[in-house]
């Protein structure tokens, strides 16, 4: 036990590589149901791969891997040597050689021959693979860690250069594969990166309401009453009128925004209320919210 947790790092857990794992796998297994039957190269490692693999016919796993050997170098330099290796080499081997394995136990001609299906579902299924792989604290390197390097070196947003290499992989798909597969390669991408996004902030449930208003205790006895809602207070002036005021922020669940309108709106008529999206939150209640019919 004592050997193992030495191989896995002193900030490491087996809970973590348990979420690698499984989003490791999820990977290959989207790659392999859905992404490779279709020829959809959706930009990165993987993309790069399946174009390969239609010229010289190599595994894709093993092309992913061979191409992933200098980014991981390149990520060791420069993005925290063996902390950086440890998960990340870990989930790299398994999603490429698990890419290759997988292969001889899942229908070589995927689920479906429609290739919308496959750009969706292949784009959601990885997505959230990449997501639990993040939540473990490992990466499957890729594209994504080139981009994370030139950001700290050159200063380049990691969205160009996102669009810059993927666009570029996209874009040779689609000279290969034909114009349809490259849009499709598109949604796919898309679709990738909001189901990560899911995974590691999650739903969008929770409301930010900034409140500006030159009643803030009838205001707060409102709230207080009828959402038992904790506030917050600080004092703001208008820069154009140089006005006082008093802004109010609170959280409050997506079901009862409009309740906190109307209730912000019956105590101060006047009053400027901003309502946001929030991903968490703890605290701040005074007591459990009761429904309104």
């Amino acid at each position: 036990m004592r050997t193992l947790i030495s191989l896995l790092g002193p900030r490491s857990s087996l809970r973590d590589y348990l979420f690698i794992t499984v989003g490791a796998l999820l990977m290959a297994i989207s790659l392999n149901l859905f992404l490779i039957p279709s020829d959809i190269a959706p930009g990165g490692v993987s993309g790069t791969a399946i174009i390969i693999n239609n010229f010289t016919q190599w595994p894709i796993g093993l092309s992913m891997l061979v191409l992933n050997i200098p980014l991981l170098a390149l990520g060791f330099q420069h993005l925290g040597r063996f902390r950086f290796l440890s998960r990340t080499l870990y989930a790299v081997l398994l999603y490429n050689l698990g890419a290759d394995l997988l292969h001889r136990w899942l229908p070589a001609d995927g689920l479906t021959d429609d290739l919308l299906l496959n750009a969706l579902f292949g784009g959601v299924v990885a997505g959230i693979g990449s997501g639990i792989v993040y939540r473990g604290g490992g990466t499957t390197a890729g594209t994504g860690l080139l981009g994370r390097v030139l950001q700290i070196k050159t200063g380049i947003p990691v969205s160009q250069s996102y669009v810059i290499t993927d666009g570029g992989i996209i874009l040779t798909a689609a000279l290969v594969f034909g114009w349809e597969r490259g849009l499709y390669a598109l949604i796919t991408m898309f679709v990738w990166g909001l189901a990560t996004d899911y995974v590691l902030e999650g739903p969008s449930v929770v409301r930010l309401a900034f409140i500006v208003t030159d009643a803030p205790e009838a205001v707060t006895d409102a709230v207080v009453n009828d959402l038992h809602l904790g506030i917050t207070a600080w004092p703001a002036a208008g820069m154009f009128t140089e006005e006082q005021h008093v802004v109010l922020f609170c959280t409050v669940g997506r079901p009862h925004v409009r309740a906190l309108r109307e209730a912000v709106t019956a105590a101060d008529p006047h009053a400027f209320i901003v309502i946001g999206h929030g991903h968490q939150a703890s605290g701040g209640r005074l007591s459990p919210l009761q429904s309104r019919g």
